[in-house]
């Protein structure tokens, strides 16, 4: 009889690699001063989602797009953003609605989770020059 066949990573087989780690697909944040709806609500807490493809080809074809390319960021956003405070059916109506230094946080945050796949940014105390990561997702602005 035939000893079994090792396994192909020791590493994985002695329990240290628990194996591929999970994709994190939808990240919270909150804006700097909330999108204000008709009753007066203030919303600051909200979820956006990572970008597909198909999320980053869509807009191309809106006709708003098309006479404005700068809109194409207030279209891509409102696809991605899930929910903003108890708001869960987010439009290109209410991304018009925020305020500029809200849309300029989105955009960024837009950029960071889609390119790094986290919301962390590294950063460095400029008085004792320690290195640490910020959430841009929490509180960024306040």
């Amino acid at each position: 009889m035939a000893p079994p066949a090792a396994p192909l990573d020791s590493r994985s087989a002695a329990g240290l690699c628990s194996g591929p780690a999970a994709l994190q697909t939808e990240f919270s944040f909150t804006l700097p001063r909330g999108y204000v709806d008709s009753q007066g609500v203030v919303h600051r807490e909200g979820i956006m989602r990572l970008a597909t493809a198909r999320d980053e080809l869509l807009p191309l074809s809106d006709q708003r797009v098309r006479e404005n390319p700068a809109y194409l960021s207030v279209v891509l956003i409102s696809r991605l953003i899930t929910k903003l405070g108890d708001l869960t059916d987010i439009h290109a109506g209410i991304i018009e609605d925020l305020f500029a230094a809200d849309l300029a946080f989105l955009q960024k945050f837009y950029e960071k989770i889609n390119l790094d796949g986290t919301s962390l940014a590294s950063t460095v105390c400029p008085d004792c020059r320690h290195e640490f990561d910020v959430d841009l997702g929490s509180r960024l602005g306040e």
